[in-house]
């Protein structure tokens, strides 16, 4: 249920958004580069504040087990004083929304960052997007507890710092409303959507002050071939919905493996660092924030072993960092696994069609959105954030087939995502889609009954009663000579009530009743139960009683909604035509018959 947008409410909390914009921009900026400083210090030896380092020229050896498994311990240190830094956090911040009233403990703000710079820093195979985005959000909640705000506003406030940090990490404002749209508000609403949209407008601003104002990753060239192509790329859904599923049950079933191994979960992190440390011997590329992979892959800089090897590492050093419980995020390995896929299909397409005229790195470009719309069920926001990278409107045709095939293919074969499968397991089931509440499209009038059983208001308990005793009703509304309700009497209070037979009824009635309108919506009745803890809502115009509204003739209203999801018989002229034959063959027989007599 989403409130009206009020003109002073929703300026206090556009004018917050800025602000978010502007915090988030800066701890982006703070971010990134504090994981450079660790990753050149812990990995290359460098003292430089500077943004994150290419990894390809690394020379690991033993030293990295040990700096990755002390990364390990710090994060599993700091999860002892702010448990939610654990994984991804999005999952958490979900679960802030819709169990706590959007409250994220402040430390979150300090210690997501800060774990996600030691974890990445010391060759997790993390980006920076995923703490950034938890970060913003909590720093959103945070503003919300300290300012007198509703639940309902200080949940956009979350989202609008969540958005706002994913906008100043890659520039993508737009998908950055999307995003926080299909994952974190549950809403679509004017009040929601005008402080989204300023919070991530001021974000991208500062990304682009503080950052590059190219895109986030190098593209290829932007050439996508009209509707001949598009079967190819349906076929590349397929294949990008396939890899969703191996990279969620993937990650499932080695988060089952940590939760059964015998020691605590305090030593996860130590123990997963281990993990992908030994995969960062074979391929060091895999570790840290990878960007430059998936930008060496999106223009085709690597062959095709390099772009598998990369790929298949990035997975396997993932699922063990992530499943361990340490702090770090999705968006960067899904698109560099992705991009990998892709690519390896790109030149298989080019092999199998040589006439297509498509790169590579443009088969790599729409397995990106494809694979991480599938696997997060933000597939809106996978669209939009690579259209945003790329810029160009030809890419929009197989970028939205492959993706919605891949979302299809996905959601198929899994029950949950990566957002919620956590979240089914703590007993919290996870509904992200729109659908319009019939209560709030038919009047009260619409629904309510009427005539109405009432009681005159000069009627004695014994008549009350009898009257209860005899009906199907449970509550009779009491009304004068005039036809105004002036009570309600209800079978609990002749029960729990002390007055004799001859007594007057009105006397043992609620005299406060709480009305509607015939012309209101149904959702005012609901509410107007809800707030007064009644079953009955009499319905009054003009002074009169006309009708009233109960319980069950609201779940009558919301039961229509049931019947439009039902198949209806579809037209079949051959049926009908037969139907049509034998009505007049009746009614010719009819005639006879008649006539007959």
């Amino acid at each position: 249920m989403t409130a009206p947008a009020r003109p002073r409410r929703l300026f206090l909390l556009a004018t917050i958004a800025a602000v978010l914009g502007v915090a988030a921009g800066g701890a982006a900026w703070l971010l990134v580069h504090l994981i450079g400083f660790i990753t050149r210090f812990a990995l290359l030896g460098q003292l430089a504040w500077a943004e994150p380092p290419s990894l390809a020229g690394l020379d690991p050896g033993p030293r990295l087990y040990v700096v990755a498994m002390a990364g390990g311990l710090v994060v599993s240190l700091l999860a002892l004083w702010s448990p939610t830094i654990r994984g991804h956090g999005i999952p958490e911040a979900m679960e802030a929304v819709l169990t706590r009233q959007s409250r994220i403990a402040p430390r979150t703000a300090v210690a997501k960052p800060a774990s996600a710079a030691v974890s990445i820093g010391t060759g997790g195979p993390f980006g920076a997007e995923g703490p950034i985005i938890v970060t913003g959000g909590a720093l959103g909640s945070l503003i919300g507890q300290v300012i007198r705000v509703s639940p309902s506003e200080r949940k956009i406030l979350l989202a609008c710092g969540a958005a706002a940090g994913m906008a100043a990490t890659f520039g993508a404002p737009l998908a950055s409303v999307v995003l926080a749209l299909e994952l974190l508000l549950f809403e679509f609403s004017t009040r929601a959507f005008v402080p989204l949209v300023i919070a991530s407008a001021v974000a991208g601003g500062m990304h682009a002050a503080l950052f590059d104002a190219g895109p986030f990753f190098e593209v290829p060239a932007h050439h996508f071939a009209g509707l001949g192509s598009l079967p190819i790329f349906a076929a590349l859904g397929l294949v990008c919905g396939l890899t969703a599923v191996l990279i969620a049950k993937g990650l499932f079933l080695i988060e089952a493996g940590f939760r059964r191994l015998p020691v605590g979960a305090f030593w996860h992190p130590v123990i997963g660092a281990a993990g992908f440390a030994t995969v960062g011997l074979l391929v060091p590329r895999a570790l840290g924030v990878g960007y430059d992979g998936i930008t060496d892959i999106l223009t085709d800089r690597v062959t095709i072993g390099v772009a598998a090897t990369l790929a298949a590492a990035k997975l396997i050093a993932w699922w063990i960092a992530l499943a361990s419980g340490t702090s770090g995020g999705t968006l960067a390995p899904i698109l560099l696994i992705a991009g990998g896929v892709g690519s390896l299909f790109g030149h298989a397409a080019a092999t199998v069609f040589p006439g297509l005229g498509l790169a590579p790195g443009a088969f790599a470009l729409v397995a990106m959105a494809a694979t991480f719309g599938a696997a997060t069920r933000a597939t809106f926001a996978a669209i939009v954030f690579v259209f945003e990278l790329t810029g160009d409107y030809q890419v929009v045709l197989p970028l939205m087939l492959a993706t919605v095939v891949a979302e299809m293919l996905a959601s198929a074969l899994l029950r949950d995502s990566l957002m919620t499968e956590k979240l089914t397991r703590r007993g919290l089931r996870v509904h992200i889609d729109y659908e319009v509440d019939p209560l709030r499209t038919v009047t009260v009038r619409d629904i309510m009954s009427s005539p109405v059983n009432v009681l005159p208001a000069s009627a004695t308990i014994a008549e009350a009663r009898a009257a209860l005793s005899a009906g199907r009703h449970t509550a009779y509304p009491l009304v004068d000579a005039d036809g105004a309700c002036v009570g309600i009497v209800t079978r609990t209070d002749l029960l729990e009530g002390q007055l004799g037979d001859g007594e007057p009824v009105r006397d043992e009635a609620s005299p406060d009743v709480a009305t509607v309108a015939p012309d209101d919506l149904a959702i005012a009745a609901l509410l107007c139960m809800a707030e007064e803890a009644v079953d009955h809502i009499p319905v009054v115009a003009e002074g009169r009683l006309v009708g009233i509204v109960t319980r069950t003739d609201l779940l009558r209203a919301n039961s229509r909604r049931l019947e439009h999801e039902r198949p209806q018989p579809g037209w079949r002229p051959h049926r009908t035509a037969a139907r049509r034959a034998a009505r007049r063959a009746a009614a010719r027989m009819a005639a006879g018959t008649a006539a007959d007599r």
